[in-house]
């Protein structure tokens, strides 16, 4: 899109620092589409006749004034006391002043949210020791069911149009991306003799009888494996492979760590059969979290497998620790990250539909770890909410609305053994392709 001087935005402030740049780079130029100028001369602010955003103490009365929150002017990580403000009923934070053209500073909670620096200061985690997701100021202050990053930009665009009317701004569509973790590929197939001897003998001291009887039956060939849904996924997006990833567990075998050997010739099969047809990305193993050595090892057995570079990544169990565990990714080549979302909850974990560079707070500045944040997570919505597969369908086109209303991108999380339509997971390939339809009905929407 060629850019005109009126999709060009001059910012003014005294100092230009890592953190500001960050944060008016993801609201302009990522979601909005808008190229940037920064000048630290008053002087040249005062004679440009572009549209422009004086983010400084001192009011110049010239193009749009904003008092600026001191964060984005800090390079260390301190704990700031959270002022709220009232605005378009919701409580947002960081208030500037009166004759600011918002009542809160935008660049400052956006930044806030984005850069997870809440989770960098927080010592309470959970049993697999992830940030508490009841901690993120979002869901405290009950906005973590809105993209309210991509609010705020919408919202700071329409005030420069109001005194720049001729101000345009890129206008993005809705995308939608389906992810799949293959946490354990088969349930009964393709499993060592020592694994499917020890969970025999554990269905039978446990008087599992359907578990052994559905065993027998798909070991005679009478039945398909359960968790082998891939002809269903692969016949669900034909034609629309493009918006589906498959992530591949291929760590050693540990306690939550429980997929097919990678040697096994049938799961390497699986893995490159996939791979020509549809995107894949790692899924580190809970183990490699804390092991660097492990986690290159294993992504050394998936380039080995599929015969190129392995460059996206989702965390196992969504461990994600920061800055650490992105850190530790960037340092072995990968460039997308999708670990992004709530584990016990459905909504906007990072605030934004939009995929965003890295922001590393303990080094202040960006980095080119591209993060996409997905919203809602199967095992989330049956085992966190207890909802059946109806109400979750609800939740979830609720969502997919509000990201449609900053024409953004909604990720879901899938694994392969949810979309059995069997059992606990009876009714969830409903919402899989409700999903789908929804999504591309939005597609094809001029919003």
């Amino acid at each position: 899109m060629e850019k005109t001087h009126d999709s060009i935005l001059l910012v003014y402030s005294p100092v230009i620092t890592p953190r500001l740049e960050y944060s008016f780079e993801l609201i302009f130029k990522t979601i909005l589409g808008i190229e940037l100028n920064f000048t630290v001369k008053s002087e040249e602010f005062l004679q440009s006749a572009l549209p422009k955003i004086n983010y400084s103490p001192t009011n110049l009365s010239s193009g749009l004034f904003l008092k600026p929150h001191s964060l984005l002017f800090e390079k260390n990580i301190d704990i700031h006391e959270i002022e709220m403000v009232e605005y378009r009923q919701m409580q947002l934070f960081f208030p500037t002043s009166e004759d600011s053209f918002l009542p809160f500073d935008p660049f400052a909670c956006a930044f806030y949210i984005v850069s997870r620096f809440e989770e960098y200061l927080s010592e309470a985690t959970d049993e697999h020791e992830r940030f508490t997701d009841s901690e993120n100021i979002l869901v405290r202050h009950g906005l973590y069911q809105k993209p309210i990053v991509d609010m705020m930009a919408y919202w700071v665009a329409d005030q420069i149009s109001g005194q720049f009317p001729h101000f345009n701004i890129h206008k993005r569509t809705f995308q939608f991306i389906t992810s799949i973790d293959i946490d354990n590929a088969w349930a009964f197939k393709n499993k060592s003799p020592f694994v499917s001897f020890g969970a025999i003998l554990k269905a039978v001291t446990n008087s599992r009888w359907d578990e052994l009887k559905q065993r027998m039956v798909v070991f005679l060939g009478l039945q398909k494996d359960p968790y082998d849904t891939y002809k269903f996924i692969l016949e669900t997006y034909k034609g629309l492979l493009h918006h589906v990833i498959f992530f591949f567990l291929i760590g050693n075998r540990d306690q939550y760590d429980k997929n097919i050997s990678y040697k096994n010739k049938r799961f390497r099969q699986l893995i490159t059969d996939l791979a020509s047809v549809c995107e894949v990305g790692i899924h580190p193993s809970y183990a490699s979290n804390s092991k660097l050595w492990l986690f290159e090892t294993e992504k050394d057995r998936l380039e080995d497998i599929i015969q190129k570079p392995v460059t996206k990544s989702r965390q196992h169990f969504l461990k994600l620790k920061l800055p650490q565990t992105y850190q530790q990714l960037i340092k072995l080549g990968i460039s997308e990250d999708y670990t992004m979302g709530f584990a016990s909850l459905a909504g906007f974990r990072a605030g934004t539909c939009t995929a965003f560079y890295f922001f590393d707070l303990s080094r202040n500045r960006r980095t080119d770890l591209l993060i996409h944040p997905f919203q809602v997570m199967d095992v989330t919505l049956k085992n966190y909410l207890q909802m059946a597969p109806e109400d979750a369908w609800q939740l979830i086109e609720e969502l997919m609305l509000e990201v449609k209303k900053v024409n953004g991108t909604f990720t879901s999380l899938w694994h392969n053994e949810s979309l059995r339509d069997s059992g606990q997971w009876l009714g969830w390939r409903k919402v899989f392709e409700q999903i789908l339809e929804t999504g591309l009905k939005y597609s094809n929407e001029q919003s």
